[in-house]
């Protein structure tokens, strides 16, 4: 049986708060933390094997960083139980959880990042949902086109 392709996402995160160093430490972590419904949403379509982005956003300048795989889906996230947390959410119970999480490994860093800028000046909206003016999503899906022309466009991996 033929192993299938893996979809490719793009995830976003602040180099400050978690950058793709950390992840480099840690070798995997939770991707927790998500408030949006449909970023949400996108994670739980998520399968093993799924590759993502990493994006450090909120920095200057931002831009694709390195490569994610998902190795573990549809997770309960606990920082919605977490009171001292500020992704606690009082309205999610154990029985009835709002918000979900993944839990990813770290791939690689490519040797220099692809900055939005350059994202911009080679992707439309529909070929690199990132592009859209406004997009604010932390979350995004990635076509295999456009993710199969970044790969070659970041080379090997640190």
């Amino acid at each position: 049986m033929a192993q299938q392709e893996p979809n490719y996402w793009l995830m976003k995160s602040e180099p400050d708060v978690y950058g793709i160093n950390k992840l480099k430490d840690e070798g995997k972590t939770l991707w927790d933390g998500i408030r949006n419904y449909q970023a949400r949403n996108f994670m739980r379509s998520m399968q093993i094997g799924d590759r993502a982005f990493f994006y450090h956003s909120n920095c200057k300048p931002p831009g694709i960083v390195g490569l994610m795989e998902v190795i573990n889906t549809h997770l309960t996230d606990p920082t919605q139980f977490d009171v001292k947390s500020k992704y606690y959410d009082p309205k999610s119970t154990v029985e009835k959880p709002r918000w979900d999480c993944v839990e990813l490994q770290y791939i690689g860093q490519f040797f220099s990042m692809i900055t939005l800028e350059k994202l911009r000046s080679i992707y439309s909206a529909e070929e690199l949902p990132l592009v859209r003016k406004g997009n604010r999503l932390s979350i995004i899906p990635v076509p295999k086109t456009t993710a199969n022309q970044l790969l070659i466009m970041a080379g090997d991996l640190k």
